[in-house]
C-alpha cells in the first residue's frame, strides 16, 4: 500500500470533493480518498498493483479536477497563501467591477418601477431597443468577470457531474438566453412594448455579482482559517548569529542553513532559531507560543531550549541539536497541519448528501419551472424565473465547509493553547468522553521523586553502605524512583561504582551485583517471590505508605536489609483541575503500579475518589477495556512512553508532554505543557468544536430545506411571495460566509 497527500485543484464546491472521494475510492485497490474542501486536499491510500498514481491522476483529470504530490508541508502552505492573497486582489477586483456594472443595471431596469426618472435616450416607452441594449451591454462586462462560472460549471455539467458553478451558470444563463432572445424580438420590431417587460439582463447580473461577492468573502473568511499556523511559522526567526572557532567570530547566516551541532549566539530579545542546549549563558525563556504556559521558564547551562520560544533577558550560546523540519514547532506545524486536513466521522451524511445535491437540484429546478407552466397556469417568464431561484439558492457549499473550517480553526486554536489535537476524529471522540484515567507519576505528580525516609532492619547494617549498594545497581534506570536514589547518593557525596550484573524485572524492581554483593531492590511481591519475609519493618511500611511514599523493599543476599520510601508530590494545579473535570460530568480514575496504600494517599490528595494500584504497564490497556466494555467513553491520559498500550487501546489517548520530549509523537492529543490545565483545554475546545460544527450543519441543511422550497413558490400557493432570483443569489452567497464567519469564532476561544 502507498500513501500520499496531495493538493486538488479546480474544486469549486461539496459536490467536487465529493465526486472526487466516490470515483477514486471506486477504483480497485483504493483503500484510502478522504477529500477535504477547506485545505483543498487529499489523503490518498492504494495499492500500486492495481493502478499507478498517473491512472489515478487521470482519472480526477477527466472530472476537471488536478492532482498534485505535496512535497514539504511547509512549502504547499506558503505557496497557497501566496496563491490565495493573488486569487483575493483578483477576486476583489472583480467584485469591485460587477458591482460597479450591477447598480446602473439595476437602476436602468428597476428605476421606472420604483418612480425613478430615465434618460429620454433609453425609455423604455420612446426606445425600447436602447432600454434592453445598454442592459446587454452591462450585463455583458459583467458575465465576463464572472466568466469562471461558465468555464467551470458548463463542462461540468457536459461531463455529468455538475457542481454549485453548473447551478449559477444554468440558472444565470437561462435568464441571459432567454432575455437576448427578447432583445433580438425588440430590435426586429416583434411586440417590442410587449418584450420590453420581460427581459430578465438585472437577474443574471446583479445575481452574478451577489455571487461573487459571497465567494470572495468566502475565500476571505477561508483564508483566515490557517492564522494559527501563520503565527507559529512566523516564531522561526529569518537569521541566526553562528559563532565560528575558540575566538567566537559572529557571523549571521539564514536560520535554515543552521546544521546540527552549530554553536549559535542568542541575545536578549531574540527568538531562539532551532532546537538545541546551552553551552553557556543564563536567561528566561518565554514558552507560551508553543507550551501556553503563559510563565516564563528559568534555563541555564545543559538545559534544552526549543526554536521559536524568546529569550527574554540574559546572552547565550546555544548548540543546534535539531534544525530544519526536526525542530519542535516544525514537528508541530506538520501535526497541525495533517490536523487541518483530516475529517472527523460527523462529516460523512454532509459528504454523502453534497455527491447527489445539485444533480438533484437541478432536477427539482426543472420540475418546478415545468409544473408552473403546465399546471399553474403562469407565463413562461415567471416559470424562468422560479426555475432561477432554484438553482440559485441552492448552495451544496455550506454543508462541505460546515465540518472542515470548524475542525482547522479549532486544532490552530488548540496549538496556540498548548495543545496539540491530531485529527477530526480524535476531536470528535474528546467531546464525547465519559471517563479520564490518570496515570500518576509525571501525569499526577511531578514525576520526579524524592528519598524521604530510610529504614533499616538491623544495628548490622549501615544506612549509607546499603545507599551505595542500590545506587550503584540503579544509576543506569531512567526510572524517576530510581533518580531519586542516585540523586541522594550523589547528596551524600558517595562513590558510585557500575554493577558487575544488572537485571530488570518488569513491574516488580531490579537485581544487581555489586561489591561482590547481591541486591534486589523492589516491590514486595519481587522478596516474596524469593522467600524473604519482610514482616519486620510492617508497622513503617503501612505508615510510609499513608502518606503517600512509594516503599521499596531491599534485599541483601537473600536477606531483607532496609526499606526506603520514596515520594513523588502531587502537581500544583492538580485539586483545582480535578473538581473542574468534575464538574464537566466525567468520571475519574487513577491508574498505577504503584502500591496501593501510596496510591489512596495520592488520590486523596488530588481529589479523585477511584483508583486502581499495583497495575503493571502491560496491564493498563486491560483496565481502559473493562471501562470501555461499561459502555463508557474513555480518554487515557499518560506519559506516552511506558503507558503507550493504554493510550492506545483508549477512545482518546491524551498524552502529557514538556514540549521537547517523544511525548509529541504519542496519544491522539498532547499536551504541550504537560499538566492538567491542558487536558481541561482539550476536553472543553473538543466540545466548542464540536457545537460549533452541528451549528453549521443545522445552519446548511436548514438553510436548503427552507430555501428551496421557498424558491419554488411553495409559500405563493397560500398567498404568500415570490423569490427575486437576485435575492435567491444574495441568500446563496451568504450561506456559506455565515458558516466560515461562525467557524472563525473559534480563534477567540478561552477555557
Amino acid at each position: 500500500m502507498k500513501e500520499l497527500k496531495l493538493a486538488v485543484k479546480g474544486m469549486h464546491c461539496a459536490s467536487c470533493s465529493s465526486r472526487i472521494e466516490n470515483v477514486v475510492r471506486g477504483m480497485d485497490g483504493v483503500k484510502k480518498a478522504a477529500v477535504n474542501l477547506a485545505s483543498e486536499t487529499m489523503e490518498l491510500q492504494w495499492d500500486e498493483s492495481s493502478h499507478s498514481f498517473e491512472e489515478i491522476a487521470e482519472r480526477v483529470g477527466g472530472l476537471g479536477f488536478e492532482l498534485e504530490t505535496i512535497g514539504a508541508r511547509q512549502d504547499l502552505f506558503e505557496t497557497r497563501k501566496a496563491e490565495t492573497a493573488l486569487r483575493l486582489a483578483e477576486m476583489k477586483q472583480n467584485v469591485i467591477l460587477s458591482m460597479l456594472l450591477a447598480v446602473p443595471l439595476l437602476s436602468i431596469s428597476m428605476g421606472e418601477m420604483l418612480g425613478l426618472p430615465l434618460p429620454v435616450l433609453i425609455d423604455s416607452k420612446i426606445h425600447p431597443f436602447n432600454f434592453a441594449f445598454v442592459q446587454f451591454v452591462l450585463v455583458c462586462g459583467i458575465i465576463y468577470k464572472g466568466r469562471h462560472f461558465y468555464l467551470n460549471g458548463v463542462p461540468a455539467l457536459l461531463r455529468r457531474v455538475p457542481n454549485m458553478d453548473s447551478l449559477v451558470a444554468v440558472g444565470t444563463g437561462a435568464a441571459f438566453i432567454y432575455s437576448t432572445w427578447n432583445l433580438i424580438e425588440i430590435m426586429l420590431g416583434v411586440e417590442a412594448q410587449l418584450r420590453v417587460k420581460d427581459l430578465y439582463f438585472e437577474s443574471a447580473g446583479v445575481l452574478l455579482a451577489l455571487v461573487l461577492l459571497g465567494k470572495y468573502m468566502e475565500v476571505r473568511s477561508k483564508s483566515h482559517t490557517s492564522d494559527a499556523i501563520s503565527k507559529l511559522m512566523e516564531l522561526t526567526p529569518d537569521t541566526a548569529i553562528l559563532l565560528i572557532g575558540k575566538e567566537h567570530e559572529q557571523k549571521n547566516i539564514p536560520a535554515e542553513d543552521i546544521q546540527e551541532g552549530d554553536l549559535l549566539l542568542v541575545r536578549p530579545g531574540d527568538r531562539i532559531p532551532v532546537d538545541g542546549q546551552i553551552r553557556y549563558g543564563h536567561s528566561v525563556v518565554d514558552e507560551s507560543m508553543l507550551t501556553g504556559e503563559s510563565i516564563p521558564v528559568s534555563k541555564g547551562v545543559g538545559e534544552i531550549v526549543i526554536g521559536g520560544t524568546y529569550n527574554s533577558s540574559g546572552i547565550l550560546h546555544v548548540q543546534a541539536q535539531q534544525v530544519g523540519q526536526n525542530t519542535m514547532l516544525a514537528r508541530i506545524v506538520r501535526l497541525v497541519q495533517e490536523a487541518q486536513g483530516s475529517k472527523a466521522p460527523i462529516a460523512g451524511m454532509a459528504d454523502r448528501i453534497s455527491l447527489y445535491f445539485v444533480p438533484v437540484v437541478m432536477c427539482f429546478a426543472v420540475l418546478t419551472g415545468l409544473a408552473w407552466y403546465f399546471v399553474g397556469g403562469v407565463d413562461f417568464s415567471t416559470s424562468l424565473r422560479f426555475f432561477i431561484a432554484v438553482l440559485v439558492i441552492a448552495c451544496p457549499c455550506a454543508m462541505g465547509l460546515a465540518t472542515p473550517t470548524s475542525i482547522m480553526v479549532g486544532t490552530g486554536r488548540g496549538a496556540q493553547l498548548g495543545v496539540l489535537i491530531k485529527s477530526g476524529e480524535a476531536l470528535e471522540m474528546a467531546e464525547k468522553t465519559e471517563a479520564v484515567i490518570f496515570d500518576k507519576t509525571g501525569t499526577l505528580t511531578h514525576g520526579k521523586p524524592k528519598l524521604t525516609d530510610t529504614v533499616i532492619t538491623g544495628k548490622d547494617v549501615d544506612e549509607d553502605e546499603l545507599l551505595f549498594l542500590v545506587a550503584s545497581c540503579e544509576q543506569n534506570s531512567e526510572h524517576p524512583l530510581a533518580e531519586a536514589l542516585v540523586v541522594s547518593a550523589k547528596d551524600k557525596n558517595i562513590n558510585l561504582v557500575q554493577p558487575s550484573s544488572f537485571e530488570a524485572i518488569q513491574g516488580k524492581g531490579i537485581e544487581g551485583e555489586v561489591a561482590g554483593k547481591v541486591v534486589l531492590l523492589g516491590n514486595q511481591h519481587l522478596l516474596e517471590e524469593r522467600g524473604i519475609s519482610v514482616a519486620a519493618l510492617e508497622e513503617d511500611v503501612a505508615a510510609l505508605s499513608e502518606q503517600g511514599n512509594t516503599v521499596l523493599f531491599c534485599a541483601v543476599n537473600d536477606t531483607f536489609s532496609a526499606i526506603f520510601a520514596v515520594a513523588d508530590t502531587l502537581k500544583e494545579e492538580v485539586p483545582q483541575a480535578v473538581v473542574r473535570l468534575k464538574a464537566m460530568g466525567l468520571r475519574l480514575v487513577m491508574l498505577t503500579g504503584d502500591q496501593k496504600m501510596t496510591a489512596l494517599a495520592i488520590a486523596a490528595q488530588a481529589g479523585i475518589d477511584e483508583v486502581i494500584a499495583e497495575v503493571m504497564p502491560d496491564k493498563k490497556a486491560d483496565v481502559v477495556k473493562e471501562l470501555q466494555k461499561e459502555g463508557l467513553r474513555v480518554a487515557m491520559v499518560g506519559d506516552g512512553i511506558n503507558d503507550a498500550p493504554a493510550l492506545a487501546r483508549a477512545d482518546v489517548g491524551i498524552a502529557m508532554g514538556t514540549g521537547i520530549d517523544i511525548a509529541i509523537e504519542s496519544g491522539d492529543i498532547v499536551i504541550m505543557k504537560g499538566n492538567l490545565d491542558g487536558v481541561i483545554t482539550a476536553l472543553r475546545l473538543s466540545r466548542a468544536v464540536m457545537v460549533n460544527i452541528r451549528q453549521n450543519l443545522f445552519w446548511a441543511f436548514a438553510y436548503n430545506v427552507v430555501g428551496i422550497p421557498v424558491a419554488a413558490g411553495f409559500l405563493t400557493l397560500f398567498g404568500g411571495p415570490s423569490l427575486n432570483p437576485m435575492i435567491a443569489g444574495a441568500a446563496m452567497a451568504l450561506s456559506s460566509v455565515s458558516v466560515v464567519s461562525n467557524a472563525l469564532r473559534l480563534r477567540f476561544f478561552r477555557v
